[in-house]
């Protein structure tokens, strides 16, 4: 088993911005399944009502929104449980904005989604809550800290950070799960270069203390994930 001990950050194909717009367009699909057969979503959902158990309605921010497949399933779990989430999604990428905005459409759901760095400052505005998925391990520690301070900023009730968990059963099944899932080699390859490059729940609580986060929860869950949630702006 590769060594996973100490985090190990290599390219991963997906981070390339001359990567294939087909490539990129199949490696977004392949995630979204990967995504739902890890109720990611549902995760999302209930730690968003641990912290917010009244609300019937909130403005949401997916930072680094991919194909947008996490925040329209979260829509449809909010709805479900009579809340309504006015979404908003930004990417660097042009790619997954494109894809993003022709999924909420494809599912009737209202949603903007826009190009944004998230690393230079360029979130839209402020929202009740401002997430990110699958995004943190692609960053280094240091622009972790920036990013998080950012969303901390610009959440006035809670930030959501759901990610993965290095260690031997994420990476195994990294290894086997995606082959499973999807034909896209951009996520056979960063799968397991996701999980080398992933941090632990306590290093991730580090971080979120670094950025000035209060009020944490750090809770793993299936499969292989933390879920972060932390007060926003005072």
């Amino acid at each position: 088993m590769v060594g996973l001990q100490q985090r190990t950050r290599l390219p991963e194909l997906m981070d390339d911005p001359a990567l294939d717009v087909r490539a990129h367009g199949d490696a977004l699909v392949g995630l979204a399944r990967i995504n739902r057969m890890s109720g990611a979503a549902g995760a999302i959902w209930r730690g968003i009502r641990r912290r917010l158990p009244e609300e019937r309605s909130l403005s949401v921010l997916d930072v680094a929104c991919g194909s947008a497949d996490v925040t329209v399933a979260l829509a449809r779990r909010a709805r479900r449980s009579g809340v309504e989430l006015d979404i908003t999604g930004c990417d660097i990428s042009p790619v997954a904005v494109k894809a993003a905005s022709d999924r909420a459409r494809g599912a009737g759901l209202a949603a903007r989604f826009v190009e944004a760095n998230a690393l230079a400052g360029e979130l839209p505005g402020t929202f009740d809550v401002v997430l990110a998925t699958l995004f943190l391990h692609h960053l280094s520690r240091d622009e972790s800290v920036v990013l998080l301070r950012g969303m901390g900023a610009a959440a006035r009730r809670l930030v959501v950070v759901d990610d993965l968990v290095r260690g031997a059963g994420g990476y195994l099944m990294a290894a086997t799960a995606p082959r499973l899932l999807t034909r896209s080699p951009v996520v056979h390859v960063d799968a397991r270069l996701s999980v080398r490059a992933a941090f632990t729940p306590a290093e991730a609580r580090e971080l979120a203390e670094a950025a000035g986060l209060g009020e944490l929860d750090v809770r793993r869950h299936w499969p292989a994930r933390f879920l972060l949630t932390a007060g926003g702006a005072p």
